[in-house]
């Protein structure tokens, strides 16, 4: 991915631990990294087709600025999060913050903290079998379009389906959506509970009936196998009511374990 670099900008903030450090304030130099793709910038001459680094500048300065907090890992978070949200074309950001002459009482030229982050994509299950199905996954849609950090980019159509696993309980209705965002895969699923504690969600017997069922089935390319959390899914190679909706809105999607798409996958799942 092509880089855009600011390096050494200067500004005069408030931040830090000790009290004198938030009313007078100090120095502080911000370097960064932006990843972005300037092919068509670079072939029209177009800067609404690129990233502006003079406007990003000032965003930095102004947001640093305007703020105060005690740490530099919150300067650094804050703002890379908030320079992804707000500038078009931005995908990933490399950030070091410097604060020369930190007050430590030792002779220190700089202390700095850098950190990187970016987009993911992830793709989310969708499934309800209680009470108002459709308008119990719309609120699960609403809720995910409306947290910060997570940017909507396709929902499926929603699909009835036969319970899974326990099979003596009402028909599903499922669903599955794609999405940009910021957030963590533990800080995502931690969102998702939240939204299916909003619908009532009882986890009383697995497989069982739910208002509202939200899971992770994709995240990048990530492999990740703790107790609470498996990435990829664990059973979506074997859910047709997962692939289906996938292939409507990703069919060549591929799953980072079996190197398969998930139109490839449902067609070897038919054939069983």
């Amino acid at each position: 991915m092509d880089k855009i670099q600011i390096k050494n900008l200067e500004i005069y903030a408030k931040h830090g631990v000790f009290p004198e450090e938030n009313v007078l304030g100090q120095k502080f130099v911000i370097s960064a990294v932006l990843y972005t793709n300037t092919r068509e910038a670079g072939k029209s001459d177009d800067l609404t087709k690129s990233i502006h680094y003079g406007e990003v500048s000032h965003f930095i300065r102004r947001f640093v600025e305007e703020h105060t907090w005690k740490l530099l890992e919150t300067v650094a978070e804050r703002l890379a999060e908030a320079l992804l949200w707000e500038t078009p074309w931005l995908w990933k950001i490399c950030l070091e913050i410097k604060k020369p002459w930190a007050p430590i009482g030792l002779p220190l030229e700089t202390v700095s903290v850098e950190i990187e982050r970016q987009w993911h994509t992830a793709y989310v299950a969708l499934g309800s079998n209680m009470g108002d199905k459709q308008a119990y996954l719309q609120l699960g849609v609403d809720r995910l379009k409306e947290t910060r950090g997570c940017r909507l980019l396709a929902v499926s159509d929603f699909i009835t389906t036969e319970p899974y696993g326990v099979t003596d309980q009402p028909e599903f209705l499922n669903g599955v959506l794609k999405l940009h965002t910021l957030l963590t895969p533990h800080e995502l699923l931690e969102r998702l509970h939240e939204i299916e504690q909003e619908a009532k969600r009882e986890r009383i017997v697995r497989w069982g009936p739910r208002t509202l069922d939200l899971d992770i089935l994709l995240y990048d390319d990530l492999i990740l196998d703790e107790e609470e959390l498996h990435i990829p899914h664990i059973e979506m190679h074997k859910r047709d009511f997962v692939l289906k909706p996938l292939c409507m809105i990703a069919p060549y999607v591929r799953h980072p374990v079996y190197r398969r798409t998930a139109q490839e996958l449902l067609e070897e799942l038919c054939l069983h």
